[in-house]
Parts: C-alpha cells; structure tokens; sequence
C-alpha cells in the first residue's frame, strides 16, 4: 500500500506496525474537533422527572447557545448559568414511552449524542363519575389565556434552589394519577400537579421567586379553574395555582419564595376546598416533588 502523504510520520508508523500485526486499523479522514461536555441530572430518570442537560464547551470564550434535541423531534432552549456553561430543561410525563431517549447537542464543537433510560412509573388509577353538566365546564378565553401563559419562556432565572410546598394542606391527590371517566380511561389524561386540602382561606405562598404572567378570576370565564395565578420562574419554568378563593396579587408583580399570593379555595370544577398546583416545563406538567426535593439551582 502506497503511504498517505497527509498522515504525520508517527501516525503512519502506527498503522504500518499494526498492519504488520495483522490488526484492523479504521482510518479516520480528519483529527476530531473539540466536543461539547455534557452533563445529564438525573442519570436514570423517571415518567414525570424533568431532565437537566447541561453543556460545557471545550472553548472558554464559547458564546453562542447549543441546540438540545430530543429524539431528533423537539428541540429545547438552552441558557448560560455561568462558568462557561448552557443549561436546558427537557420536560417528561406519564404520556411519554419508557425507555430510550436519545438527547443531542449541537453546535459550534462537535455534536453530543447521548442516549438516556426513561425509567417507567407505576401511578394511580381514579375512577370518575361525571353527570352531563360536568363534561363541558370552561370557556374558550380561559383556555386561551392559560394556554398563552404555559407559552412563556423568559430567558431570566427568578428561581434559586429547591422549591417550597405552596400550602401547608395535607397532600389529598398526587401527581399523575390517571383516571377513568363514566368507565372510559381518558387516554390523554393525568393529574397535572399536587392537590393540597385545606380550610378556605389558608394561605397560597409562591413555591418560588417569580413574576406574575397570570390572573383570571370566575368573573372573568374561568369557570373549570377558578380563580386562577400563574407564576414565570423563568427559562420556562412556570406554577399554576387554582381554586383560589382570593388573589393577592396582579400581573406584572415580582413574588419571593414563600411569600403570600392567595388562599385556598373551592372555586371552579371543585369538590371541597384545596390548593391546585401544577408545575410545567415548556408547557408539560411535570412532578413537583423533585424541584421540592432537590430542584435545579
């Protein structure tokens, strides 16, 4: 075989060597490129966790963000949280498929493909009985105005370390639960948060440091959710509180951790006074428990 002129003379003496060793040698057509640091929390997550992707770039000076893919269909932002590093959040549910999910990184340094075990997760299972009047609750602004509000992504941080409980109520549903309607599983259904029981008028705190992105009362359609509070941690991150029985604040206010914003109520599609609070990641519901627990800085 004739020498390739282009390969450095270290490098050809390898091969010649293992060639003469009988080995196989594959020949790469380049030197590769920098390629990104990836580091992925939790490292085995499960139906409802939210998954950090942070990057680091190999070149210090790195600017501009990575693209973060998900089994090459959705694409997630990331944002600089310092020390030369991008972060996204990935969102999964209880409608997701266990199993493999192949996150990519891409940008200026060679493209990260990371494959990640989505663990499944037993939930609960509630059968329900609605009576006609039950079935259609909710008015079309309401819908548009909440779904406008789950569309936010503000490049700000506002939240900082573990998440508190919005209540002191005792937990009466869980996260995720699935449930049958009039003896028809909803396939497309789960308990988009945690419900918290507790007397009317027990106070709602902000789970976190936020804006306010959101206020509807009944007055105003919201009939399904009652009076509602929706708060943007930022990076979109976001808290929805309902059945509210009184709003504290108005939209545009900054809120800290824990700080009072309502109190509870059995406004809306209720059966008894207590806090809904549903906590989404670019617009999917995923457990609060873990951003209590641990959370993401």
């Amino acid at each position: 075989m004739e020498p390739n002129q282009n390969i450095p003379l270290l490098t050809r003496r390898s091969l010649l060597a293992a060639a003469a060793a009988g080995s196989t040698v594959v020949l790469l057509g380049r030197r590769p490129a920098q390629a990104y640091d990836v580091l992925i929390d939790p490292t085995a997550p499960q139906l409802g966790d939210t998954i950090s992707v942070v990057v680091i770039p190999k070149d210090p000076g790195a600017a501009t963000a990575p693209k973060v893919t998900v089994n090459d269909t959705t694409e997630y932002p990331t944002f600089p949280i310092g020390g030369n590093r991008f972060r996204a959040l990935i969102p999964t549910s209880p409608l997701d498929p266990p199993g493999r999910t192949v996150i990519r990184v891409i940008g200026s340094e060679d493209t990260r493909n990371l494959a990640v075990g989505l663990r499944s997760r037993n939930f609960p299972t509630q059968r329900i009985t609605l009576s006609p009047g039950q079935s259609d609750l909710g008015t079309q602004q309401e819908f548009d105005r909440i779904a406008a509000f789950k569309r936010t992504v503000s490049p700000e941080q506002y939240w900082h370390g573990p998440m508190q409980r919005p209540s002191q109520g005792r937990v009466s549903t869980e996260y995720g639960v699935r449930r049958y309607y009039n003896g028809v599983f909803a396939q497309d259904y789960y308990h988009r948060g945690v419900d918290y029981a507790a007397p009317a008028g027990s106070p709602v705190a902000a789970p976190a440091a936020g804006r306010i992105g959101l206020v509807g009362r009944v007055s105003e359609g919201f009939e399904l959710n009652g009076n509602t509070i929706g708060v943007d941690h930022g990076q979109g991150v976001l808290s929805i509180m309902i059945h509210l029985s009184r709003i504290n604040v108005n939209e545009g206010d900054m809120v800290q951790a824990g700080q009072t914003i309502g109190a509870i109520g059995t406004t809306g599609a209720s059966t008894g006074p207590h806090l809904h609070w549903g906590l989404y990641v670019h617009e999917i519901a995923v457990d609060p428990a873990q951003w209590r627990n641990g959370g993401f800085g």
